[in-house]
């Protein structure tokens, strides 16, 4: 049995082992996670829908991080700390539109740009200039409709981290896709689980017998870029969802952005997949489905067939990533190999992640 539990990435795929099981499970392992990978990636964080008019905006989090992202009298979009200077309260909380941000434990307010404008009973305190208090701001980017924020000012641009992505989907108009369908679902397992099942088709032919039908398993292909990946899954003409009816050369692309972002590109859809840690062995997987609207009868009907069968495909996923972290914890399993034909998508996120954990 290989008891190798060390952390050096081997580069070269066919010596490569997988990192180590506690990886998977170890508190202290997510702990760096957040702060060296979640806090200096790019994160979606939403839509640019949801803040077109000034004094819009709306809550989230990136890694451990409350942000609130709003749009000022100005018309600039920013992300703030949504954490007051005072004593740490929320100055907002899920999403609406205001004039100005104010917190809900004291009454602390501050403007859209982030001014501290009012803090209530504060006289006599010394060395107080209210002027010099703002609420941190996050770097905030957009594309295709979608909303990122970045926690590190020092980390590459989002058009880094997208690659040839952006100039890949052009022909689908992300910017005027419409949200069709939110689904979230909770996953016993750590997220490093999830996202390898993502990044490979080898587990297609027994995991999902459905999908495998859909698909040209033999074309299937990974292909790794310098901070994402694409897999190129031809559909077969014959598939009863995404096939029928299919062109030739037709297919489905599924794209990976480091580290827990996937853009599943359908004829005519694009579904986002992100992946968030809710603790070592928790994840929060969160689906959005965007199509061109209107949508009539027949292909809303078409969308439905295909969001039941998306449906049916993460419960297998997370069925078989429920048993995966199981098997992480065997104390028999320590480390394994790739398949170089179908795992260089595995191997190259282990690659980044090592990556940023060392740096």
């Amino acid at each position: 049995m290989d008891r190798d539990d060390g952390d050096t990435f081997e580069p070269d795929l066919a010596a490569a082992r997988t990192i180590p099981a506690r990886w998977y499970f170890d508190p202290a392992v997510l702990d760096r996670e957040e702060r060296r990978v979640f806090a200096r990636t790019w994160q979606l964080v939403g839509a640019v829908t949801q803040v077109r008019a000034a004094g819009d905006y709306f809550t989230c989090r990136v890694g451990r991080e409350p942000l609130v992202v709003a749009r000022d009298e100005a018309g600039t979009l920013r992300a703030l700390s949504n954490v007051c200077r005072h004593r740490a309260g929320p100055v907002a909380r899920g999403a609406g539109r205001a004039r100005s941000l104010q917190c809900g434990y004291h009454g602390w307010t501050y403007a859209l740009d982030g001014r501290l404008l009012a803090s209530p009973e504060f006289e006599g305190v010394r060395g107080f200039d209210r002027s010099t208090i703002h609420l941190p701001e996050a770097r905030l980017a957009e594309w295709g409709g979608f909303l990122f924020v970045n926690l590190d000012r020092d980390a590459p641009a989002l058009g880094e981290f997208l690659g040839a992505i952006p100039h890949e989907t052009r022909g689908l108009a992300m910017d005027h896709l419409t949200l069709r369908r939110r689904v979230d679902y909770e996953v016993e397992c750590n997220w490093k689980v999830y996202v390898d099942n993502y990044l490979e088709g080898y587990h297609i032919p027994r995991v999902h017998p459905a999908l495998f039908r859909e698909l040209d398993y033999g074309a299937y292909r990974v292909e790794t870029a310098r901070l994402h990946s694409r897999q190129r899954a031809p559909l077969r003409r014959e598939g009863a969802v995404f096939g029928g009816g299919a062109g030739d050369g037709e297919e489905a692309l599924y794209y990976w952005v480091f580290p827990n972002l996937m853009l599943n590109v359908y004829p005519g859809s694009l579904q986002t997949n992100l992946v968030v840690p809710l603790g070592p062995e928790r994840t929060l997987t969160r689906f959005e489905w965007y199509v061109a609207e209107p949508l009539d009868p027949a292909a809303a009907e078409k969308f439905e067939q295909a969001f039941a069968f998306s449906d049916q495909v993460q419960r297998e996923d997370m069925d078989i990533c429920r048993a995966v972290q199981q098997g992480l914890r065997s104390a028999t399993y320590h480390r394994g190999r790739y398949s170089v034909l179908r795992e260089n998508g595995v191997h190259h996120f282990h690659g980044l992640l090592s990556r940023f954990l060392a740096d």
